[in-house]
């Protein structure tokens, strides 16, 4: 078995009323194609919890008290060369001062035998 990682799954969580400005984002920023498709993607409904220090800047919620945010995790796939583009234009949309980002390394189908 020969194994190259070509694509990463992003998954990022995202206050539900932020969550199109963020999907348009990464998909402009070319993360979300599979095939002949553009703007792949799935969102599922949570719940984000945190608690911010004092030296936090939260966008929701106060410092030093724990939070509770409906929030929808976000996951998309990506080239692995468009990458670093796509996490910055993520930033760049998302709300959070610290927006957390899960890249997950995807097994192509070719690569079994």
């Amino acid at each position: 078995m020969k194994i190259d990682i070509n694509r990463v799954k992003i998954i990022v969580m995202v206050p539900t009323k932020n969550l199109q400005e963020v999907r348009d984002a990464v998909c402009e920023a070319s993360a979300g194609v599979i095939g002949n498709y553009t703007y792949c993607s799935t969102s599922t409904k949570c719940v984000g919890t945190f608690k911010p220090n004092e030296k936090a800047n939260p966008y929701i919620g106060k410092n030093n008290q724990l939070e509770f945010v409906d929030e929808e995790k976000l996951e998309v796939v990506c080239d692995v060369n468009k990458v670093k583009d796509v996490i910055l234009k993520l930033r760049e949309a998302h709300p959070y001062e610290e927006p957390a980002i899960d890249i997950i390394p995807l097994l192509d189908e070719e690569s079994f035998n």
